[in-house]
């Protein structure tokens, strides 16, 4: 399939994922040495600084193993930030990233002040564009509310890098930027003469992020993924179903904006070296090794117990809780999540049920037993919430000391009061005269406030760019 040009990839499970040869010979495993464990293997840095490659050197500490260090250090100099500064005021991004995960770490510059322009055109327009639903339910790539959304904060210029007198203009706007963005697949860039090599002859200090699916080189360096495709490289869609037999990875590609709040993180990291030392770099951004931190636990399982993780249910992952999962409540497609980890928080439980006879059988009685017998127990808990509503219900639960939350749907998310209150979904006037609801900053600072604009269209920024 990938030969034939087809994105399609083969579901690893977590041993496949850390034997793979194409993690080994990026160096993305490492040893290192503990105390307690011996010489064990780990995950090592998620991305690549051609400069300053950092990455574990030493293993997690032993409980206080800083305590009189920590008491003893200085305390933290104050930021000289002026207040009402963002924290990148001042730094501008030439973003060539298409889709979902490159636009998102051009949000995430621009949410903390950059000046981030997104580079596309009409001659190829990216498929996000194409996404319903549009606005006033006129289909045009300008007008789709899934992109205005995912997309906010990037401005646009609109350049036909086809065209000779485009690249050249693409260059003209590199050398007024500190940091160019992009999620081709490797050797794109080069073919069009804006590789790192090149740019650094036209803008020295330049910081270059490129964040294809598996990195700049090894022997998977040309996967072809989309986001749902590459998170089966990593081992976690093998840890998420219902049964051994029935894998169900998540249904959406939320691998895509994780890898653009990440892929932001270490810019600011090349960033930060560039303030120091002048000295920009190239960073590899491999979106398969910083989605597989997420499988950190169930690695580090395989690496010291050789056990392989699967599918967990709605299970505690260390088995240490129980009940744990899902539940009905009233109403068509309407759940209530609980998690119960200790014995006050069983009690608890157990008086807002109103002390059932069946909570009083041995095979309840301690953690250890409830885990043994978690489908009777789940089976027994449902039988009681189905006939709640699911809000009330948690806050019932929630103001006794129990862990359970309401799980939204869609369209409960923008009635939601706590999203509300946090300005999570914001309303905003698109520059083409329609008015539509948008995601607000995800990054909330204490002193400045980001200025959240939806989605551009093509070529929104040509004449201030230009």
């Amino acid at each position: 399939s990938q030969a034939a040009g087809c994105p399609i990839t083969a579901v690893f499970t977590v041993k496949e994922a850390a034997e793979h040869p194409h993690l080994r010979e990026r160096g993305y495993m490492i040893e290192l040495e503990s105390e307690a464990l011996g010489r064990y293997r780990s995950l090592g840095a998620p991305f690549k600084l051609s400069e300053t490659p950092g990455g574990p050197e030493r293993a997690a500490p032993q409980l206080g193993a800083h305590t009189q260090e920590g008491f003893s250090s200085p305390p933290p100099v104050p930021s000289s930030t002026k207040g009402g500064r963002l924290p990148l005021d001042g730094v501008r991004v030439a973003n060539f990233g298409w889709v979902w995960a490159g636009p998102v770490t051009g949000q995430t510059l621009s949410f903390l002040g950059a000046e981030v322009f997104k580079v596309e055109s009409y001659a190829r327009v990216d498929m996000t564009r194409t996404l319903p639903p549009f606005a006033e339910g006129q289909r045009d790539p300008n007008r789709s509310l899934s992109n205005n959304a995912c997309w906010a904060g990037n401005g646009s210029v609109s350049l036909n890098l086809k065209e000779p007198e485009a690249l050249e203009l693409a260059r003209d706007l590199i050398r007024e930027c500190d940091v160019v963005v992009e999620n081709f697949g490797p050797g794109v860039m080069d073919r069009l003469g804006l590789g790192y090599s090149e740019l650094k002859k036209i803008k020295p200090d330049i910081v270059m992020f490129s964040m294809p699916a598996t990195g700049l080189y090894g022997p998977l360096k040309d996967l072809r993924t989309y986001g749902l495709s590459l998170t089966s490289t990593t081992g976690l869609d093998s840890t998420v179903g219902y049964s051994d037999d029935d894998i169900m990875p998540v249904e959406n590609a939320f691998s895509d904006p994780f890898n653009g709040v990440f892929g932001a993180y270490a810019i600011l990291t090349a960033l930060a070296h560039k303030k120091r030392t002048g000295e920009g770099q190239q960073i590899d951004f491999s979106q398969q090794e910083a989605v597989m931190q997420m499988v950190g636990p169930a690695f580090m399982d395989y690496s010291l117990n050789d056990r392989v993780a699967g599918p967990l249910f709605n299970r505690h992952p260390l088995a240490a809780a129980a009940p744990h999962g899902v539940f009905p409540a009233a109403g068509e497609d309407q759940w209530i999540s609980l998690a119960v980890s200790n014995e006050e928080e069983w009690s608890s439980l157990v008086e807002a049920m109103g002390r059932p006879a069946w909570s009083e059988a041995a095979e309840f009685r301690g953690t250890e037993a409830r885990i043994r017998n978690i489908l009777d127990l789940h089976e027994k808990i449902a039988d009681w919430t189905s006939g709640f509503d699911k809000r009330a219900l948690s806050e019932r639960l929630q103001s006794v000391g129990v862990a359970a939350a309401p799980v939204l749907a869609i369209a409960d998310l923008l009635e939601d009061p706590h999203f509300k209150a946090r300005g999570t979904f914001i309303e905003v006037d698109h520059p083409l005269g329609y008015r539509e609801t948008i995601y607000g900053s995800y990054v909330k600072l204490s002193r400045s406030q980001p200025d959240i604009r939806p989605g551009p269209y093509i070529g929104q920024d040509n004449d201030h760019v230009f």
